[in-house]
């Protein structure tokens, strides 16, 4: 899936010479939290998010520090975060550093560049020119579109349930294949066997519940303490592997 699948397009954007009053109302009525920055030509020079519009005089919100403190920092910084909490410009207060991606680049760069950076949307750029944006909306309505439906076969058998199941747990580089099996009966899938860490009983019922024509996954583990022999079995009694 690459950005141009998923992005909105085209884009609401403003420009350095947008108020902040007229941002906050774009904000508002269109239900967004950030906005491009576009110079004439079109290019994308800055963002302006709900982040940038926190730390305001008009809502006592500005940045406070003691007096004392306030010699130690620089004046420059001083003075950027006064221009930044009375600005009534965009170009005033937008976050100038532009993150992108084009529309070719695969959704899983995007969501690394968005989880690195963390950041909430990016821009799509082609030959200097905005394209459209991608914000985690848009790979929420990604996921709700790709969600796995129901397998249009009427009839899935048991042990093709069941076949699939090992053969994914094999494929996994945390699968425990050689001690848990699976038992299918109508559709109804029970874990039996061992693992060795208590967070793989979670990831095996996940596992089996992706699977077509499973109903219900019946968690039938016993969790043994890795070279101690110690075992806790699914209805949480517990004992050694001597005792059974």
């Amino acid at each position: 899936m690459k950005a141009s699948d998923i992005m909105t397009h085209p884009v609401l954007t403003v420009t350095p010479e947008t108020t902040v009053g007229e941002v906050a109302e774009l904000m508002i009525g269109h239900r967004i939290s950030g906005l491009p920055v576009v110079d004439p030509a079109g290019a994308v020079i800055g963002i302006v998010t709900e982040g940038d519009l926190l730390r305001r005089a008009e809502t006592g919100t500005e940045r406070r520090r003691a007096r004392w403190l306030e010699f130690l920092i620089a004046p420059g910084r001083l003075a950027s975060e006064y221009a930044h909490a009375n600005g009534r410009r965009v170009g005033e207060v937008m976050t100038d550093t532009v993150l992108s991606v084009g529309p070719d680049d695969p959704v899983t760069d995007l969501i690394e560049l968005m989880e690195r950076r963390r950041i909430k949307r990016v821009p799509v750029i082609d030959r200097g020119q905005l394209v459209g944006i991608v914000s985690r909306a848009n790979l929420v309505r990604a996921l709700v579109g790709n969600l796995p439906r129901a397998d249009s076969r009427s009839v899935i058998t048991d042990d093709e349930i069941r076949d699939r199941i090992l053969a994914e747990i094999a494929k996994q580089p945390w699968g425990p294949r050689a001690s848990v099996d699976v038992r299918v009966e109508n559709g109804i899938v029970e874990l039996h066997g061992a693992v060795t860490d208590d967070r793989e009983r979670p990831a095996l019922r996940v596992l089996a519940e992706n699977v077509p024509g499973v109903k219900e996954v019946r968690d039938c583990l016993a969790w043994v303490e890795p070279l101690s022999g110690f075992v806790v079995p699914a209805d949480g009694s517990t004992g050694t592997v001597a005792d059974r």
